[in-house]
């Protein structure tokens, strides 16, 4: 994996000013990947606008990592719904515009 794509943990919740153990956990409930590298624990950046609203949801809201869960889960099932929604919407306009012709 190109490791410019990582970042350290270590460095990550120095910067936000959380505990290591918040990412564990995160990471026991499978709402994040860590991945390990000679040793030291990293995350992908593409998981850190996902990680940054956690933590807002944890610390600035009190929401308890089992209410994280649910709330991701929930999340999700929204954007796949909104996907679904978009890709219906596409197909009945060219069934319209092939009824139209």
């Amino acid at each position: 994996m190109n490791s410019k794509n990582l970042i350290q943990i270590k460095q990550f919740c120095l910067y936000h000013e959380i505990e290591n153990t918040f990412i564990t956990e995160l990471n026991n409930y499978g709402l994040v990947e860590i991945i390990v590298q000679e040793e030291d624990e990293f995350l992908h950046t593409k998981q850190l606008p996902t990680i940054e609203k956690m933590i807002r949801l944890h610390y600035d809201l009190k929401i308890n990592l089992e209410g994280i869960d649910a709330i991701a889960h929930l999340l999700n099932k929204i954007e796949l719904l909104q996907q679904n929604l978009t890709a219906t919407q596409n197909k009945l306009r060219l069934f319209e515009q092939h009824q139209i012709e």
